[in-house]
Parts: C-alpha cells; sequence; structure tokens
C-alpha cells in the first residue's frame, strides 16, 4: 500500500507540473480587413490592390450586397433598431441587471424599452443581450429560411472566390488557432516557438476586438461563419471606449502566470494598443503574396511573434536537458 501511495503521490505531482507548464494563448482578433473583407471591397482598396486584375466594381458590389443583409439581419433578428443607440463593449455588461425572468413568452415589441436609462430600461436591454447571445449560440443555420440559407451561402462563396480563399483560409486559420484543425508543419511545433495545439501544453482562446457596435459586429461573426471559434462572451466592440481599454478587459480577464496574448490586426489603433500592452502584434495587409494576409499567415510565423516578446519554453527546456 505505501508503494501504491507513492505512485499515487507521483501521479498527483506530475499532474500538477503539467498544470503549471501549460500555456494559455489568447489570440486578439481584429475583424475588417483581418478575419473578413468588407470596407477594402466597399471603398475598392482591396481590387485595387492588384493593380487592374481584379474588377474594382464587382468587388464594391459584393460589398454592398454583404452590407445589405448584415443590417437586414441586425434588424430582424437582433433587436438592432431597438438598441442602436445602446452599444455596449460586450453583451456581458449587462449581465447585473438581467434579473433571469423566463423570457419565452415575452413580446419585445410591447415593453416599451427606450430612455430614459433607468433601471427598468436596462433591465429590458439585458433581456434583449440574453436573447441576443441565445441567438448566436444557435447560429444561422437554425434562425433563417431555407431561402436566405441559400442567398448567404452563394454570396459567402461569390466573396471567396473573388478574394482568392480569404475567407474560407481566414476561418481555417481561426480553427487552427483553436486547436480544431491541426496545422500541417506541426510535427515542428518544438522548435522556433512554433505552436501546436494537438499538445495539451497549449490551450488557445480567440478574442474578437473589432472597432464595430457591437450588435453588426456579432451578426458578421455569424455571417462570415466565425462563430464555431469565437464565442459571444468573447466579442468586444471598441466603439466608444477605444481598443486599449478593451485590450485591459482582456488581460483582466485572462491574465495569470502563463497566460500569453499575441493581437493580429491590420489598423494603428490595435497597434499602438498592443505596444502598451507589450504583446505581441502581427500586421495583417492586403497586398498580394505577402505572408501576413490570407492564405498566407501561418502557425509557424505567429509563433515565432510569441516567442520573440515570451520566449520559447520549448527551446529553454531543450537546452537545459542538454
Amino acid at each position: 500500500m505505501a508503494e501504491s501511495s507513492i505512485i499515487s503521490d507521483q501521479k498527483v505531482e506530475a499532474l500538477e507540473k503539467k498544470g503549471m507548464d501549460r500555456v494559455t494563448k489568447v489570440y486578439v482578433w481584429d475583424m475588417d480587413e483581418t478575419l473578413i473583407l468588407l470596407k477594402s471591397l466597399l471603398n475598392g482598396t482591396y481590387a485595387q490592390a492588384f493593380n487592374g486584375l481584379k474588377d474594382v466594381q464587382k468587388g464594391m458590389e459584393i460589398g454592398r450586397m454583404w452590407e445589405k443583409h448584415i443590417l437586414q439581419i441586425c434588424d430582424d433578428l437582433f433587436f438592432y433598431e431597438q438598441i442602436e443607440n445602446y452599444n455596449k463593449p460586450f453583451l456581458d455588461a449587462m449581465s447585473q441587471n438581467d434579473d433571469g425572468l423566463d423570457l419565452s413568452n415575452y413580446d419585445f415589441n410591447q415593453d416599451g424599452f427606450g430612455p430614459p436609462s433607468d433601471d427598468v430600461n436596462k433591465r429590458k436591454l439585458a433581456y434583449r443581450h440574453r436573447t441576443i447571445a441565445n441567438k448566436y449560440k444557435q447560429g444561422l443555420h437554425n434562425l433563417l429560411d431555407q431561402e436566405m440559407i441559400n442567398v448567404w451561402e452563394e454570396l459567402y462563396n461569390l466573396t471567396d472566390e473573388y478574394t482568392d480563399r480569404w475567407l474560407s483560409s481566414a476561418r481555417a486559420f481561426l480553427e487552427q488557432c483553436s486547436g480544431r484543425k491541426e496545422d500541417p508543419t506541426h510535427g515542428l511545433a518544438s522548435l522556433d516557438g512554433i505552436i501546436n495545439h494537438t499538445d495539451a501544453k497549449f490551450e488557445p482562446i480567440n478574442v474578437l476586438v473589432t472597432s464595430g457596435s457591437l450588435i453588426p459586429s456579432l451578426v458578421k461573426c455569424l455571417l462570415f461563419r466565425l462563430d464555431n471559434s469565437i464565442a459571444h462572451e468573447n466579442v468586444y466592440s471598441s466603439w466608444e471606449v477605444g481598443k486599449p481599454q478593451c485590450f485591459q478587459w482582456i488581460k483582466e480577464r485572462f491574465d495569470g502566470p502563463n497566460v500569453h496574448f499575441c493581437v493580429i490586426g491590420d489598423g494603428w489603433e490595435e497597434c499602438e494598443g498592443a505596444q502598451a500592452m507589450r504583446w505581441p502584434f502581427v500586421k495583417i495587409g492586403m497586398h498580394p503574396g505577402g505572408d501576413h494576409r490570407f492564405p498566407g499567415l501561418t502557425l509557424r510565423t505567429l509563433g515565432y511573434y510569441f516567442a520573440v516578446v515570451y520566449g520559447d519554453p520549448d527551446t529553454e527546456n531543450n537546452e537545459d536537458e542538454s
């Protein structure tokens, strides 16, 4: 029994050490012109980067179709007409005002929601946020009719073809970061800071910080098929508060001794915010042929950025053993 107790204690110690060694990777994503393309389609800058090889007008028309569908779904399913002027930085911002009322038969069109911003209306806003969170978890395939699903899928495929697979590549990469798909270079994971999420040492979290208002941003996550990798509680709107404030909230929420953050985006605000937090920043560009775009960006590349700021624990361990 003493021997059994020793073995048991050794297992506990091994599990505790494994838990202490586990690193949580928090990927802080921008949305537009990073995980999706929309603004650059609408204003033609995406096509212009190809020096005449892309039809600018076609791209602008695709962008307008997306804009139409985003607004329609916002209004029809996500209360946007009612709450457009009550933007919050994240859905859980009103959770303390939610009394947990059963909303199965609640009539959102007859509850008198509106100004002033008193406790009663804060509670009504919280009800809407809870319903939006539940709809996000359901997914659009359970919310739209088949005709609308067909239109959506056709537009997605048209856009993906026009952008040389930017959308599907970004989505697949997001899934890799989530640990849902294996990176083809995973065999080199212990070298050069490359991330291998098949290794239990790494626990990935995807967080979105967008300069757009919250409800359209959630709808874009759904329409561009990002919702399987980004939970609704991990979507932040910096519309009023700015990205540095959102980064601070994210740090306070996830920070710990083995938590590593990395910001991926195309703009100056997320760059400055990352620098202020001393997090690595990966700048996305639209220039054809680059490796900081989609398709192009790899876990290997992100691994280098992590290693520069946080060091490479695998390399350090290998050096200790040699």
